[in-house]
This record gives C-alpha cells, sequence and structure tokens, in this order.
C-alpha cells in the first residue's frame, strides 16, 4: 500500500511544470484521527516525494525536516515545592499566552547540522525553538526556567518529541516518517508540515492538515460539557454522589 502511494506521488510530481527549485509533494496517511474509548494512541506516517528542477537528483540531495504540530492554547504552569519536607504547595506560576497542545519533530539528520539557530528559530524547528509566548512582565531567569519545566512536562506526557533520524529518504526522492500520537492527545486540527533544506537553506516548504477529534459516545460527552456546561457539572456531582452511595452501601452489606 505506501509503495502504491509513493509511486502515485512520483507520477503526480512528474506530471508538474518544471521549475527552478526544487518542490515537495507531501501527504499523509490519515486526514482524520479518530478518538473512541479504546483508544490507545495511534501512529501518523508523513510521506511524499521530492521534485527536482528537471528531474535531475543532485549528488548531494537535500535533507528533509517533518513537523507536526497541534494547535496553540493559553498555558498556565505552576511550580510546586515540598514546603516544611511535607506538604507540596504552589510555589510560583508563569502564563504562556500561546503554546502548541501538540509537537513531534523528524530529520534525517540533527537540526543543529542542517540550519543555524536563526533559521530554526523562525520555523520553529525543534523542541528548543519553540516561540512559546510567554506573559508579559515576566523576568527572562524565570521564563527560562519555566520554559524548560514546560518542555520536560510535555515530553513526559508524550506530547512533545524530536527524533533527529526519524525521516528516511530513499533514492534522494521519497521520504517518509512516522509520528507517534499518545492516547491523551488533544483534540483539533493539527499542521502536518515538511521542510525541503540544503546547505543550511530551507528550499521548500509544503503543509497538510490533519483533523483530530472525539467520535461516538465521547464526542457526545464532550459536546454537552461544552454546550450545556451547567448540567453537565449537576450531572457529574450526582453520578459521583451515587457511586459513593453505591460502594458504601455494598461496604457495609460485606461488612
Amino acid at each position: 500500500m505506501r509503495a502504491r502511494l509513493a509511486l502515485l506521488l512520483v507520477a503526480a510530481a512528474l506530471l508538474l511544470p518544471a521549475a527552478t527549485k526544487p518542490q515537495l509533494v507531501p501527504d499523509v496517511s490519515a486526514r482524520e484521527v479518530q478518538i473512541r474509548y479504546s483508544f490507545t494512541g495511534a501512529q501518523l506516517l508523513l510521506f511524499g516525494a521530492i521534485l527536482y528542477p528537471d528531474g535531475r537528483i543532485p549528488e548531494r540531495p537535500a535533507e528533509v525536516v517533518v513537523v507536526l504540530r497541534g494547535p496553540d492554547q493559553p498555558i498556565l504552569l505552576r511550580e510546586k515545592q515540598k514546603v516544611a519536607g511535607l506538604i507540596w504547595m504552589n510555589a510560583d506560576s508563569s502564563r504562556f499566552r500561546s503554546a502548541p497542545s501538540f509537537y513531534s519533530v523528524a530529520s534525517s539528520k540533527p537540526i543543529r547540522s542542517l540550519v543555524d539557530d536563526r533559521t530554526a528559530s523562525i520555523y520553529e524547528l525543534g523542541l528548543r525553538n519553540l516561540q512559546l509566548s510567554p506573559g508579559g512582565g515576566v523576568l527572562p531567569e524565570k521564563n527560562r526556567r519555566f520554559e524548560a519545566g514546560l518542555l520536560d512536562l510535555r515530553r513526559r506526557e508524550g506530547l512533545f518529541a524530536e527524533n533527529p533520524h526519524g525521516v528516511e529518504i530513499s533514492g534522494g526522492v521519497l521520504y517518509r516518517a512516522a509520528i507517534s500520537i499518545p492516547s491523551q492527545v488533544p483534540v483539533g486540527t493539527y499542521t502536518a508540515e515538511t521542510f525541503l533544506i540544503d546547505r543550511g537553506r530551507v528550499l521548500a516548504a509544503a503543509s497538510r492538515d490533519v483533523h483530530i477529534g472525539k467520535s461516538g459516545f465521547e464526542r457526545y460527552i464532550a459536546l454537552v460539557a461544552r454546550r450545556h456546561a451547567f448540567v453537565y457539572g449537576v450531572a457529574a456531582v450526582l453520578l459521583s454522589l451515587g457511586l459513593g452511595w453505591a460502594a458504601a452501601a455494598l461496604f457495609r452489606r460485606r461488612s
């Protein structure tokens, strides 16, 4: 199946008009990922073809970086400290106006060896080059500490990832990369971006949208929680009380 898709991409590329710069013909294995109660994660394949001018592959083919990025969202990050050696309490906090809910990058070579820091920052290539947009009035030292904490937290949750050898290039033309999607992935419209890089310059870029959403009973519950927040809250409280009463009654009967 994958080989057939690759051949179709090459055929489509050959039909495109000649260009002075290389072009990308990208695609993804699934334009929509549905989250059900049994969802334990998924793997998304980003693949495509590189169209060189006149169909001539250079002696030194370009490198490829792919990024799967979730919708941006504001984040309030809290820092906990142990008080009196016994109790963990919130000691400090920092707000980020905008940060990706999911970010995974894979490249054919380590990003540091492909582009300089300025180019990596412009295109946000790599975790250390993400523009997290901290709230105003934050001291630089505190900002760096909370940025490092956010990256570490998201990495441990599987929402941020970086694979410096995750892109395979075949024949200098076809490329593919597998991106893992964890079970707790946020819903929304994701952007799958592909960058073609040669000698420190981004020669071409292309993107595809991927929608990750809930379906079935999970989708119904999410819609109710969003459209009828008060009713959803009351129902959740009543359900918790009912389950607590049932557990207590069962315990008394057994004892």
